[in-house]
């Protein structure tokens, strides 16, 4: 159970209650601390008046989903918000790198109804929406999700597919929602729920129970997983085991502290800073504006872009990290930075102030292969709280 606390605000001409799970991640650094939450909290829409009439099952989606987005691009690892203490701290000694890769493949569902054998039965079951086409929708934390293919009219789906999922910590939540692709909108069937943590202490292996609308239904989910620590080496960017669709061969972190020394007048500077790798990466900081008791000319930053690492983005041909200075959306100064001197650099991190046209950027890389962890390894390291 997750303890709730009460946000309340107005929308659609009455009341709108949100319930939200409490702010389960507090960590202390260095000078500074960082506050999240491990998993996607509780939202519970109540409204009121007129507005009764988005009680209905699509506007609540609707406005839940919104809500949820803007929370978790926010406030639910990865995301963090960082409380700065010391104005002196050193933003790249604050930074809690991802715990790892689980690799998580969904097995099959069975048990939510019963499969019909003949062509004719299969036929009449289409018909009648009896007998689904169904996909599996999975999600860890507030990571992306993913989605398995569909199953075509039968309610004993096999998939054994497989996807990578960047871990933050132990406790987030693995997320299966069995579904039946339908025109227009697709129906739940039922919706399985485990952790990381669970999933490996039961040696990378469970059958879920499924609930729809927090009532349990018949049947079941069966998934599997391995788990991969990052490490400071990269004998898996050109293994085999990680080269397939969906799977991921490490991770490159760039962190940009702020700029310094910018062109300009003061009430002419708008600065901000663009990260690009290939044509498919792309990432910008918040823009700074003129305000009492900055200095707009050496802005601050403090911002952290992680990007999953494919086999085809470390390959023959790997692009170099750009760095780019900006003022509104005028380029001041760039700096590339090959792929090869991150790999060259000691422990694989490289941190720097880059000149970009007359003014400099200080910025860090870092990047982290992946090497297979037993589960007596990975069920052992918490990060502490």
């Amino acid at each position: 159970m997750i303890p709730t606390l009460g946000v309340k605000g107005v929308a659609l001409h009455g009341r709108l209650s949100v319930l939200l799970g409490p702010l389960s991640d507090i960590i202390p650094l260095i000078g500074a601390a960082q506050i999240a939450f491990v998993n996607p909290p509780v939202l519970k829409l109540d409204f009121t008046g007129a507005a009764n009439i988005a009680d209905s099952d699509m506007i609540d989606g609707a406005v839940r989903k919104v809500i949820m987005s803007i929370i978790n691009s926010m406030l639910v690892l990865p995301n963090r918000i960082m409380i700065r203490l010391d104005a002196t701290s050193d933003y790249f000694k604050t930074q809690l790198h991802p715990l790892g890769i689980i690799r998580i493949t969904v097995e099959k569902a069975s048990g939510f109804a019963e499969d019909k054998q003949s062509a004719s039965s299969k036929l009449f079951s289409k018909l009648t929406r009896a007998s689904p086409d169904t996909y599996v929708k999975v999600a860890v934390g507030a990571e992306e999700s993913w989605k398995t293919t569909t199953k075509n009219n039968t309610t004993n789906p096999a998939w054994n597919e497989t996807h990578d999922f960047i871990v933050s910590d132990l406790n987030q939540s693995i997320t299966l929602d069995l579904n039946d692709q339908d025109v227009g909108s697709d129906d739940d069937i039922g919706l399985a729920v485990t952790t990381v943590k669970d999933l490996l202490s039961a040696g990378g292996k469970q059958e879920l129970n499924m609930v729809h609308k927090d009532k349990p239904v018949n049947g079941t989910i069966s998934v599997s997983c391995k788990f991969y620590h990052f490490a400071a080496e990269g004998s898996s960017f050109s293994a085999s085991d990680h080269s397939g669709d969906g799977l991921l061969c490490g991770i490159a972190t760039v962190s940009i502290a702020g700029a310094f020394n910018i062109p300009g007048k003061r009430e002419e500077i708008t600065p901000s800073v663009v990260v690009t790798w290939g044509e498919k990466h792309r990432f910008q900081t918040a823009v700074k504006t003129d305000a009492p008791g900055t200095d707009i000319s050496n802005p601050t930053f403090d911002q952290t872009f992680r990007i999953p690492v494919t086999a085809d983005m470390v390959g023959s041909g790997a692009q170099s990290f750009k760095i780019a200075l900006m003022n509104k959306e005028v380029e001041i100064g760039a700096v590339d930075v090959p792929l090869s001197d991150v790999q060259k650099a000691p422990d694989m991190i490289l941190q720097d102030k880059f000149d970009v046209g007359g003014a400099s950027v200080r910025a860090s890389i870092c990047l982290r292969g992946i090497t297979y962890a037993s589960m007596e390894e990975t069920v052992l390291p918490e990060r502490q709280k």
